[in-house]
């Protein structure tokens, strides 16, 4: 099994630069963990003690709010990683992470994590580099909540799905990823209602296919005026 974990750290960016050797090393401490659809993987505030790497499914990562609510900040598929926060400051997990479908996934613990940070500068760097864009995302979102209307938001979040998961086919950009409803509007911060309003909306307009949680974008160009205004 470490053999194939070791072949399968050659398709994670985080650890695909390493040599054979250090990826060999980190491939001795991994072990595998799997999470039914919609499991909790850890929740806000608890002590992180593990860094996850995503062999096979989805996983979203949240912020609850006091009223039973959420914000999806993001949802990371194969080859992503999540969870290094916490391990490199010390502190609780500042988000919760939930499994979108069955999902598989490879643990390093906090010591070999910072053992391999330490003795590798170059995953470091790469770390920082990664951080800084979920940094730059969450400012992204919070921008968009407070200056684009709900559409606005919509459109925006399925071109960047579209992005991510898109697959051409021909009726049109297949995403390949399903989303209730409810998912999409804590990815927006909006309402259920509102939501199902505006899809309902781009379904009349031409712009977009939505059924039972799977969509198919049918003009880029459509959404993008949305986003524009």
């Amino acid at each position: 099994m470490i053999e194939t974990y070791l072949e399968y750290l050659d398709l994670v960016p985080f650890f695909a630069p390493l040599s054979r050797k250090m990826k060999a090393e980190v491939s001795q401490h991994l072990a595998p963990v799997s999470f039914e659809k919609g499991q909790v993987i850890f929740r806000k505030q608890e002590e992180g003690s593990e860094f996850y790497i995503i062999q096979k499914g989805k996983v979203k990562i949240v912020l609850p709010s006091e009223e039973g609510g959420e914000i999806i900040l993001a949802i990371l598929s194969e080859g992503d990683f999540f969870g290094e926060l916490s391990l490199i400051d010390g502190e609780p997990r500042s988000a919760s992470a939930v499994a979108v479908e069955w999902t598989r996934l490879l643990t390093l613990g906090r010591f070999e994590f910072l053992e391999f940070l330490t003795d590798h500068p170059d995953a470091l760097r790469h770390v920082l580099g990664i951080l800084s864009r979920r940094l730059r995302r969450t400012d992204a979102l919070m921008g968009d909540t407070c200056f684009l209307d709900v559409p606005a938001r919509l459109a925006k979040r399925l071109l960047e799905l579209a992005n991510a998961y898109g697959q051409p086919e021909k009726e049109g950009e297949v995403v390949e990823i399903k989303l209730s409803q409810r998912e999409l509007a804590e990815m927006v911060g909006a309402t259920r209602e509102s939501v199902n309003k505006h899809l309902r909306k781009f379904k009349d307009e031409g712009i977009l296919d939505y059924e039972r949680g799977a969509f198919t974008i049918i003009s880029r160009v459509g959404l993008q005026r949305v986003v524009k205004g």
